[in-house]
């Protein structure tokens, strides 16, 4: 009789023991568990974060049409001509877009910036001088070339001196959501995408020295 009893504490001693064996295990995967979240929740406020960065910005993209071939989403799928010849607030550039023959030209270049002058900086210049330049193809297109960087800047790019399609270097200032291009015009819709370029809307016409 005392060698059974002997035998049964044993047996309950061991499933005892294996029992708390069982239950640290499963405090330490619940651990394992617990701190799998924090990880996908790091790398989903990294991928909110980027996405942010990726958007249009600026206090002129509320000028931009919310929906259709002259939106955003629209302007996206269109290279860069096409693009801004449906978003009326690039009216008078596509214009002179056209009167310079730069259409083909600009909707078949790969990957460029364009600093894209709103018609509030064309309407900024006497009527007289801006009929005049869109009437000089050899001075329109200088004007206009010198608008245009090879390569598709970001926001984080965009702060430096870039080479200009005509030859000249222009240079922007600032950061964040804040730039200024040649110390004069700003940027007031940056980061906008076309099918085959990156879109800066600016306040000013800028000039080339020569």
């Amino acid at each position: 009789m005392q060698r059974s009893t002997r035998t049964f504490g044993a047996v309950m001693a061991t499933a005892a023991l294996l029992t708390l064996t069982a239950a640290c295990g499963s405090d330490d995967d619940d651990g394992d568990t617990a701190a799998t979240p924090d990880v996908s929740m790091s790398d989903s406020m990294d991928e909110d974060m980027s996405g942010s960065m990726s958007e249009p910005f600026g206090p002129g993209c509320t000028d931009v049409p919310a929906d259709g071939a002259g939106s955003f989403s629209g302007m996206s799928e269109d290279p860069v001509a096409t693009a801004a010849s449906n978003n009326p607030a690039l009216s008078t550039l596509v214009t002179a877009v056209g009167e310079a023959g730069l259409v083909d030209t600009l909707n078949s270049s790969d990957g460029i910036s364009v600093f894209a002058p709103a018609n509030a900086a064309f309407e900024a210049i006497p009527a007289k001088d801006l009929q005049a330049l869109l009437k000089d193809k050899q001075a329109l297109t200088s004007v206009l070339t010198y608008h245009v960087v090879e390569g598709e800047l970001s926001p984080e790019q965009l702060a430096g001196e870039h080479d200009t399609l005509a030859g000249e270097p222009l240079e922007v200032t600032g950061s964040g959501e804040d730039f200024t291009v040649n110390g004069s015009a700003m940027v007031v819709c940056g980061n906008v995408q076309t099918a085959n370029a990156t879109v800066y809307i600016i306040d000013g016409v800028l000039s080339p020295t020569s």
